[in-house]
């Protein structure tokens, strides 16, 4: 993978962390700095640990999947691409207000993370460094959420929306990539 492809893959793996830190930001009214970067910070753990264990699961599976297994990343980075598009295609006027707790916090991050695992499980698949990818999406998680809290007041559900539309986007497009390299159908 390269480098820029992993800048994709991380920034892409953030926008639900964004869109949710945003939600988290409105609810706050002024978040600090401080508490940002705590959100910011619950959010990119999480994001970082879900891929190694996605990857484990697809690591354990691999000698079973061996022969089709661009088609099993292309698959499911894909269908969590569609699904991101989805949700930002989807309008939601209403965000909720709830009291702020730690609980709550990383039960959002935690769902946020579920494509994560998914996605650490199809580069199971592939040659990849998961420690190096793990370390970036919780790394862009963490800024992206940080970001995202502070600016949530401000940008609302507009730019969640986006973030995203955005980040399915470059998530089936990375999974086109994987199967280009990956087939003699596109390399012909």
């Amino acid at each position: 993978m390269t480098p820029i492809t992993l800048l994709f893959l991380a920034v892409s793996m953030s926008a639900d962390a964004f869109a949710a830190s945003i939600s988290k930001g409105a609810e706050l009214q002024k978040p600090r700095f401080r508490h940002a970067l705590g959100i910011g910070l619950v959010f990119g753990v999480i994001e970082a640990i879900t891929p190694l264990l996605g990857w484990a699961a697809g690591k354990a599976s691999q000698q079973y999947v061996q022969a089709w297994d661009h088609w099993v990343a292309f698959t499911l980075l894909s269908m969590i691409g569609l699904h991101m598009i989805y949700a930002g295609l989807k309008k939601e006027d209403k965000i909720e207000h709830r009291k702020q707790t730690l609980w709550l916090l990383i039960l959002t991050a935690t769902a946020t993370s579920i494509d994560a695992m998914a996605v650490g499980a199809s580069l199971a698949f592939i040659d990849v460094s998961i420690i190096a990818t793990s370390l970036a999406i919780g790394l862009a998680t963490t800024v992206m959420a940080s970001i995202g809290t502070l600016l949530g007041n401000k940008l609302g559900k507009f730019v969640g929306h986006w973030a995203e539309l955005i980040g399915g986007v470059v998530l089936i497009g990375i999974g086109l990539a994987v199967l280009a390299d990956h087939t003699a159908f596109f390399n012909a």
